[in-house]
């Protein structure tokens, strides 16, 4: 669960280890997808570990993200938004999670909970 501070918004800082590495992640694939990530009880986990495709863009700026060496920062709507998406989730297999610009773009969901 995003803890909040008292400004109201979770920060990198407020986010579980498996959610820092999912975020840490997207920061550094900039622009591609994640595949075949798995949740169980609303939590992430990476056994088995989920596949990364980058997209390489000719002509533009295809390293990670500059956030990736920021200790902390408040999180982007992208970003929370989903995150209480894979909270709600119980057991799942996100099978693509769509990254553009290091942010969560959109994802395809294969749910197993009735």
């Amino acid at each position: 669960m995003l803890n909040y501070l008292p400004s109201g918004l979770p920060t990198r800082q407020t986010l579980s280890i498996n959610q820092r590495q999912l975020l840490a992640a997207m920061q550094t694939i900039n622009y591609g997808r994640i595949e075949n990530l798995h949740i169980r009880d609303g939590l992430i986990v990476f056994n088995p570990a989920p596949r990364i495709i980058r997209e390489i863009k000719f002509g533009s700026e295809n390293g990670p993200r500059p956030e990736i060496s920021v200790d902390d920062f408040v999180l982007k709507a992208p970003v929370r938004d989903m995150f209480a998406h894979i909270e709600n989730l119980k057991d799942a297999i996100i099978l693509k999670i769509e990254i553009k610009g290091g942010l969560p773009f959109s994802m395809s969901v294969e749910d197993h909970a009735a």
